[in-house]
């Protein structure tokens, strides 16, 4: 028979005890870096894709819609192997007028960010970055990630990059269609 103040001295199976305790701890904590280490390797993809898109514009001379859309393509594989469906892109072809106002003369978007008008005014460049009569190729993306686990990230969360680029070839991308 233990008496109880023999059973308060007693020190075997402290160590399965606090392990008991820790062990939920630890596994949760694993469990998040693992999820946010897919998260930035999903933000990471998106954004080389919108890198690759906008250099592949920016290396043509004359483009389309059907040939924009193939490197649309293009750029959901590159996110591979996170899913493709929460990628959207627009890639818009920008001029400066004389004043130095960078006007949309081309733009072509795929999923939520829709094409811009041709004509309007693109706000929300960096200072400098186009001055009067130059132009440049602009991509943007947005993408949602949704962890398949939802442990330490239970919501969607949403990344955006934006890319700037000079045409390379001529000092303006043109695209017959669009």
């Amino acid at each position: 028979m233990l008496s109880l103040p023999r059973f308060l001295r007693d020190r075997r199976g402290v160590a399965a005890v606090e392990f008991a305790f820790i062990a939920p701890v630890l596994i949760l904590i694993y469990m998040g870096l693992a999820e946010v280490t897919m998260a930035l390797m999903a933000e990471r993809r998106a954004g080389h894709a919108t890198a690759a898109i906008a250099d592949l514009i920016a290396q043509d001379t004359l483009t389309s819609k059907s040939e924009i859309d193939d490197i649309f393509a293009i750029g959901d594989k590159i996110v591979a192997p996170f899913a493709s469906n929460g990628l959207t892109i627009r890639v818009t072809a920008v001029q400066a007028d004389n004043n130095g106002v960078p006007k949309v003369v081309w733009s072509r978007g795929k999923g939520a960010l829709g094409a811009l008008s041709k004509g309007a005014t693109v706000t929300g460049l960096p200072a400098d970055i186009i001055a009067a009569n130059e132009t440049l190729i602009f991509s943007e993306m947005r993408y949602v990630f949704d962890s398949p686990v939802r442990y330490a990230i239970p919501n969607a969360m949403t990344f955006h990059e934006k890319y700037y680029l000079r045409p390379r070839k001529l000092e303006m991308v043109k695209c017959s269609d669009c």
